[in-house]
């Protein structure tokens, strides 16, 4: 099966649209139900080319009575009901509609609730992470899960984000590169340390992540106690955290394993029939919109990686995901079709055949609104080649 990603902005106001993404020859659209913010491309839309949206927003009608304390924002950009207008128009070329569903990524909602929001070992707050061992935003989530599935009717739901945000963002004019913090030093600035989580970890492990990011400072700059300029640069997180990464391995992991396991749970009971696909991640330390997935979960149906880098490293990735699934369940490959990759449908051919080759069975195309028109020709044109 192949899926086409868009927003409802994609759809919505431009008659066009429907029988232009089923001219893409997929099986499905992914649609935005819960989404956060962006400043998008609209090359085809008749009434913008840029759309800045500012802020995360649901894209259902919000009924106040079926949340809780944490409430989605209606968007000012769109009808505040344009996952149904979007839904109706795509149906009615024949697309079946999966809600595209983000979660814990939600700067509206953790700037406004900072004791929400996941805290580094330093104690700096990332306001667009909602921490999943809050209860608050586990609620959150449900709620969220129960008003798509009711409210939205779709014919599929997709989970991302479905576990804890960690350092890497592409925030507004990102400064961040500079610092040179290697792969493992991310990890660690990915940990949460918040009012719920830092009572889980062992007690030295906030100084030894602390002592690791900062071995390069002088020991006698303020806040830097500890600190050994002479230490030599970790080259995992596991060799960082040393004696307590199995622990804080298994609590970190552990967060993401109850926040699905919960939400495929209110899903199935209130749709059962809807199939549920994860945005997913098998790496243990993962924290992002594609969640730690170590050990499979066999109550989703499909489990998608990302595919946006290097073929050779997404398809290991692939061929890890499609070990952890059962024999029910299909892996699937999230592909980008937008810059780096070029416009080019024989590249993205050879890189479907190398996805499908690591056990990918369904494609998840990323971004059939944001693309340009020689871009959706050459997708197009490369599904044509591989199917």
């Amino acid at each position: 099966m192949n899926v086409a990603y868009v927003y409802p902005w994609d759809v919505v106001g431009d008659p066009s649209a429907p029988e232009r993404l089923a001219g893409l020859g997929v099986d499905a659209v992914a649609l935005a139900a819960s989404y956060h913010s962006t400043r998008a491309a609209t090359p085809y839309h008749p009434s913008h080319r840029v759309l800045d949206v500012p802020f995360p927003a649901f894209y259902l009608p919000i009924r106040p009575a079926a949340w809780g304390r944490l409430v989605p924002a209606s968007p000012t950009w769109t009808p505040a009901d344009a996952y149904l207008q979007a839904r109706d128009a795509l149906k009615a070329v024949g697309l079946p509609v999966h809600a595209w569903t983000v979660l814990t990524h939600n700067s509206h909602l953790g700037a406004a609730h900072p004791d929400l929001a996941v805290r580094n070992a330093f104690g700096d707050p990332y306001p667009y992470a909602l921490c999943p061992a809050q209860e608050d935003v586990i609620e959150y989530c449900e709620r969220m899960v129960q008003e798509i599935l009711t409210v939205g009717q779709p014919d599929g739901l997709i989970l991302e984000a479905c576990g804890p945000m960690g350092f890497g963002h592409q925030s507004v004019h990102e400064k961040t590169s500079g610092a040179d913090w290697t792969t493992a030093d991310t990890d660690l600035l990915s940990l949460c340390f918040c009012t719920r989580c830092a009572p889980r970890y062992p007690e030295p492990a906030r100084a030894r992540v602390r002592a690791t990011i900062d071995r390069s400072l002088p020991a006698h700059r303020p806040g830097t106690a500890g600190a050994d300029p002479t230490n030599t640069t970790p080259a995992t997180v596991e060799d960082a955290l040393g004696p307590f990464a199995d622990e804080v391995r298994v609590i970190r992991v552990g967060l993401s394993t109850a926040l699905r396991e919960h939400l495929i749970a209110v899903a199935r009971q209130t749709a059962p029939d809807v199939p549920i696909t994860l945005h997913a991640n098998p790496d243990p330390w993962a924290a992002g919109a594609f969640a730690a997935l170590p050990s499979g979960e066999p109550g989703a149906d499909v489990l998608v990686a990302s595919c946006w880098g290097d073929p050779s490293t997404d398809a290991a990735r692939l061929a890890r995901l499609a070990e952890l699934s059962t024999q029910s369940q299909r892996v699937g490959a999230y592909v980008l079709a937008l810059p780096p990759r070029p416009a080019d449908a024989t590249v993205l051919a050879d890189h479907l055949r190398t996805y499908a080759k690591a056990g990918a069975a369904e494609f998840h195309l990323y971004h059939a609104g944001l693309a340009s028109p020689e871009r959706l020709t050459a997708l197009t044109e490369a599904l044509r080649q591989v199917s």
